[in-house]
């Protein structure tokens, strides 16, 4: 596994107050000039922009069954743009299973959308258990929370949660497809072999960067990066997109870059959000927050709501953090995204795309509707060619 040698994590922060080619960064806690936060976020639209619809039906390969399969929830969106298109890959819910979260089968839409705001559905899933080398991990649990990132030869990379019942582990998975329809799937991100092979983990987001107008997977130091984990938010690096090794720390274990703040909204834990954004500040993480429901919760945030934080890694060392915001950037509000399947509330970003010139962020409200923010592009947010980025 990849040591922390070349990526040393512990350094003086205070000490670096101007950092050559990015300027001033703000690490004190407390301090207000965040200038390196995407946002503001502001919704794109009051309603759910993807809700369940009960009518659809699929002929379910390992079953043999039809099934309802977007009947109860739709939620936890991937997004891409196409074609001049937004493409959206959602997790979708069917009605079997018990009435509990994750007691049901999860397979993931797809939608389109030439605004941003109004889809088309395609009547089928296009990702789901089947009768492949991965069913054992994806069945009767299902596919679920994926997030995409684009290859500069046009590969589109999916990261998401296998998931069983039967054996109750989870991984993260990866697949990769050509046009966001056919996919072939390759099985756990950290391997089948070593000491990841049992580990349960999810969440993963691929370090992506702005090039002719949309992002793409991005190098730094020559290799591929992914933020991932729940709880704990961890990093990892490839030289494919498809194998990942684990940074790691001096006793072997993987580096832990964001924990639980006491008083603040990931009070909780975070969680692996969208794709990173390398930008002029340096790598922007949007990440998810789960507010404690104890006294060492966020009091302005309902207990345990998701809500988004952002965090900021240094541009050559993606596993050196440098800053975090102190208050969530979105949160929960209107009463579809604090209701539903899950009640406390949700504003869970998985989906980050650039579209007409501004960020959209496409979130899971309250594990039951698909909504989406947007936010101006500021000139930070562009990175600049640094050396050791490729």
């Amino acid at each position: 596994m990849m040591a922390l040698t070349k990526f040393p994590v512990v350094r003086s922060l205070m000490l670096r107050g101007v950092m050559a080619g990015i300027g001033f960064l703000c690490v004190a806690a407390g301090c207000a000039a965040q200038s390196w936060v995407i946002g503001p976020w502001t919704r794109a639209s009051q309603q759910p922009v993807i809700e369940p619809r009960a009518a659809s039906v699929f002929r379910d390969p390992v079953s043999d069954r039809a099934v309802h399969w977007e009947a109860l929830h739709t939620f936890n969106p991937a997004a891409m743009v196409r074609d001049g298109k937004v493409v959206v890959l959602y997790r979708a819910e069917d009605d079997s299973g018990s009435m509990t979260i994750g007691g049901h089968t999860s397979r993931l839409g797809m939608a389109v959308s030439t605004d941003g705001v109004h889809f088309t559905r395609m009547p089928a899933p296009v990702f789901y258990p089947a009768e492949d080398a991965q069913l054992e991990r994806e069945w009767p649990g299902g596919v679920e929370d994926p997030r995409l990132v684009e290859s500069e030869d046009g590969t589109y990379v999916l990261t998401y949660t296998q998931w069983s019942r039967t054996t109750g582990t989870y991984t993260i998975g990866i697949a990769t497809s050509k046009d966001l329809v056919h996919w072939e799937k390759h099985g756990p991100a950290l391997g089948t072999t070593g000491k990841y092979a049992s580990w349960k983990y999810k969440s993963a987001g691929i370090v992506t960067q702005v090039k002719d107008g949309h992002l793409l997977a991005a190098k730094i130091g020559g290799k591929y990066w992914m933020y991932w984990g729940e709880v704990e938010v961890h990093v990892a690096s490839s030289s494919d997109l498809v194998h990942w090794t684990p940074v790691e720390d001096a006793s072997g274990e993987p580096v832990v870059l964001l924990n639980k703040r006491p008083g603040m909204s990931d009070s909780g834990f975070p969680e692996t959000g969208p794709p990173a954004v390398l930008t002029k500040r340096g790598i922007v993480l949007l990440y998810n927050a789960k507010n404690a429901t104890n006294a060492s919760r966020d009091k302005s945030v309902g207990p345990g709501a998701y809500s988004v934080q952002e965090a900021l890694f240094d541009s050559n060392d993606p596993a050196l953090l440098i800053s975090r915001t102190e208050k969530p950037a979105f949160t929960p509000a209107l009463p579809w995204e604090r209701s539903g399947q899950y009640a406390a509330g949700t504003t869970f970003a998985e989906g980050l795309v650039l579209f007409r010139g501004k960020w959209w962020l496409y979130y899971g409200a309250a594990d039951s509707f698909v909504g989406v923010a947007t936010a101006p592009v500021k000139r930070n947010d562009l990175f600049l060619p640094h050396r050791g980025w490729h």
